[in-house]
């Protein structure tokens, strides 16, 4: 865990309102990234930087144990063409703490740090939380995802 500034940026994908509340979120989430991959939407999105992908929960209703929105997508250059059936975010950046993951993510790696994390006094804002999945994420069996949290 360690504080970074992340710079402001823009992202094109695919959402899905949803809530932790009776494990929905665990319903919706994965449907999510079913569409991402069967749609082969990564190579749909126009003006991309790269090939990593975001998952993004944003639009809090008030914390992470209310309505919130997911969104799955890769940084872009702007906003200009959002193909239908996507959405655009702009996200405004700001101080975040930094957790990175590593394992086997069909062994709930990723919901695990959750876990933990939603039981920390962080200071959190609940304006953007995301996580990266890079390069190094490639490779499912051994994977690294970092976890990016909002802080004031």
């Amino acid at each position: 865990m360690n504080n970074v500034k992340v710079e402001p940026f823009k992202v094109i994908g695919i959402s899905v309102r949803t809530t932790n509340e009776n494990e929905q979120a665990a319903k919706d989430i994965p449907v999510l990234w079913e569409k991402m991959i069967s749609e082969d939407i990564l190579n749909s999105i126009p003006n991309k930087i790269d090939n990593t992908i975001y998952s993004i929960y944003t639009d809090y209703e008030k914390d992470h144990t209310k309505p919130y929105t997911t969104v799955l997508g890769c940084k872009v250059k702007n906003l200009d063409n959002i193909p239908e059936g996507m959405v655009g975010y702009s996200f405004d950046g700001g101080d975040y703490v930094k957790f990175t993951t590593k394992g086997d993510l069909s062994k709930d790696l990723v919901i695990n740090e959750w876990l933990k994390i939603w039981e920390m006094d962080l200071g959190r804002i609940f304006t953007a939380d995301f996580e990266i999945y890079g390069k190094k994420a490639q490779n499912p069996s051994d994977a690294e995802v970092d976890i990016m949290i909002a802080v004031k």
